[in-house]
């Protein structure tokens, strides 16, 4: 009997030895699972950026850096749009009067300028991404239609006339892109093909800071 109480009493302390180590090292394992979780994320975002942007943005754990930016070599369009302009010149000189009214189709391109600083943040209560905000790169022309091309008498259309009206077209394309939220809805889009590529737990945000904006 008193050998059955010792070896009861020594399971029980080697019980509690057990407990109060696998307590005591409770909070680094924790941690150390964390770590290695926010760590496969990290090149979850990364595989993520690889695909959509063709570029590895810089990644932080917990104020860590965990991976470099590599160098952009591209700008990554994310939304295209057909937009279509008209502008008439209408000048009269003496009683003369000459007009000229054009009719553009352009497609319009608006995405991210990947030399501007892009950056993400893994933490355990949230993701941030940071990066430019989107704008216009690119406008490209679809077709020109000329709606009216009539000469005055003693004014007449000259080259520096069609040349003008040819160059202002762009312009307005690019109005009308802007007037119509292209940007904005480009920033939209691309989170939401993060978020369909990246499954977490944890809120992503995206914050968008104020680039150089392309002219």
């Amino acid at each position: 009997m008193p050998v059955a109480l010792t070896l009861v009493a020594l399971i029980v302390a080697a019980v509690a030895t057990l407990v109060f180590l696998r307590l005591e090292t409770w909070p680094g394992r924790t941690a150390r699972q964390s770590t290695a979780a926010l760590e496969r994320l990290g090149k979850d975002l990364r595989a993520a950026f690889i695909d959509i942007a063709h570029l590895q943005p810089r990644i932080t754990i917990n104020n860590r850096v965990y991976m470099e930016q590599t160098k952009p070599v591209s700008e990554l369009v994310v939304l295209s749009r057909r937009i279509e302009v008209e502008h008439e010149l209408l000048h009269s000189w003496v009683g003369s009067a000459k007009r000229v009214k054009l009719h553009g189709t352009f497609n319009v391109k608006a995405g991210f300028d990947l030399r501007q600083n892009l950056s993400i943040d893994i933490r355990p209560g949230e993701i941030v991404v940071q990066l430019p905000h989107a704008q216009i790169l690119g406008i490209e022309e679809g077709g020109l239609d000329v709606l009216a091309f009539e000469n005055g008498l003693w004014n007449r259309i000259s080259g520096e006339d069609v040349q003008n009206e040819l160059s202002i077209l762009p312009q307005l394309a690019r109005e009308k892109a802007t007037e119509s939220s292209l940007p904005a809805e480009a920033e939209h889009a691309l989170q939401q093909q993060i978020e369909q590529r990246i499954h977490t737990q944890q809120p992503l945000r995206l914050i968008f800071t104020n680039g150089q904006k392309r002219e």
